[in-house]
């Protein structure tokens, strides 16, 4: 393979037409069991494995194929986090600890409170503006809204800011508002420069508000090979061939568990990604509705791609809960156990 193809693809690729080992470690495991399961799942689109660097299984399921890129749903938080911390690195942003009202003169008046005016950059990474949140219930309100940053800063306290967990769209929203104000340029553009070209893949579809701020936490497309290289970046250190994409502190900062989720026990949150227990391990997630979802296993030097069909449905929570259980007893179990047996040997 070329080098032009390598860094179009982001990872070392490894290609296959069928099921592939594990090298070294692991090289008893094909991962049939989980391409069994995955394939009674009717709603999943594709499942990748990297595993030391190297792309160890690929299959997409119902129609789908390596080249069809799709809706990242809320996993774009994940790059928009990744894109705050470039913008923090380029000083660009003070830091996590600059209150929001220093970005938004025009929206003074719905920040003149000292509750808003305490909201920082770390606030919205980590789920904790206090904000009443954006999602769910008030979702569709605020998407059918004329200005959706006067939307998100309208909303009344309903927490202290650094404390309590209210997941909102709303607040990453509000980063790709900043992005887009200390960079001079819109963040699909910021994007491009600063990680996807460096990277070596462009970026796909993404939508923007009435105002023209691309979606900070929503409808982002991706193809499923570069989301595995987007996790392949963060289990390196925010490092790609060589180049330092995102710094090795704003990596460890992103998967630490600032605040605990209120959606279940053994959730947390850090800067963008989900960390949740599976296989006796907190695992770094990037989470997207529907089932769009990146775990990046630093201890075993793993990253899972799972890829789904995006539109609701009936049968979505339980989707979920069986691609959960696949990766969880069919992925990381064995793989943690072969790197055990490896390592006693």
């Amino acid at each position: 393979m070329g080098t032009r193809r390598l860094r179009n693809f982001s990872i070392l690729i490894l290609f296959a037409t069928s099921l592939v080992t594990l090298p070294a470690a692991s090289d008893d495991l094909k991962f049939s069991a989980a391409h069994q399961s995955a394939a009674q799942l009717p709603r999943l689109h594709s499942l990748l494995i990297s595993h030391r660097g190297e792309l160890v299984f690929e299959q997409y399921y119902n129609g789908r194929d390596r080249y069809q890129p799709g809706n990242l749903k809320s996993a774009s938080k994940s790059v928009i986090s990744a894109l705050v911390g470039i913008a923090i690195e380029q000083g660009l942003i003070n830091g996590v600890q600059q209150p929001i009202s220093d970005f938004f003169p025009e929206y003074r008046v719905l920040l003149d409170s000292p509750a808003k005016q305490d909201i920082t950059i770390e606030d919205l990474l980590t789920m904790r503006s206090g904000l009443e949140t954006t999602s769910n219930r008030n979702y569709g309100k605020w998407v059918l809204s004329d200005d959706w940053i006067r939307f998100v800063l309208s909303q009344p306290m309903v927490g202290r800011s650094g404390e309590q967990m209210i997941y909102s769209t709303g607040s990453t929203h509000l980063l790709s508002a900043i992005l887009s104000k200390v960079s001079g340029m819109d963040t699909r553009r910021f994007a491009e420069q600063n990680l996807a070209a460096p990277m070596g893949f462009s970026m796909a579809y993404w939508s923007q508000d009435p105002q023209g701020i691309y979606f900070g936490g929503n409808n982002m497309e991706m193809t499923p090979r570069n989301m595995l290289a987007f996790g392949q970046l963060y289990l390196n250190q925010g490092q790609f061939n060589e180049q330092q994409i995102i710094s090795p502190h704003w990596v460890s900062e992103s998967h630490k568990a600032h605040a605990t989720s209120p959606r279940g026990q053994g959730r947390f949150y850090g800067y963008g990604w989900w960390l949740r227990e599976l296989a006796d391990m907190l695992v770094p997630v990037a989470w997207g509705y529907g089932g769009q979802l990146i775990f990046v296993v630093k201890e075993y030097e793993l990253v899972v791609v799972a890829t789904s069909d995006s539109t609701p449905g009936l049968d979505r929570r339980g989707h979920l809960r069986r691609l959960y259980q696949l990766t969880e007893e069919q992925i990381l179990w064995p793989v943690k156990r072969a790197e055990q047996r490896f390592a006693e040997n």
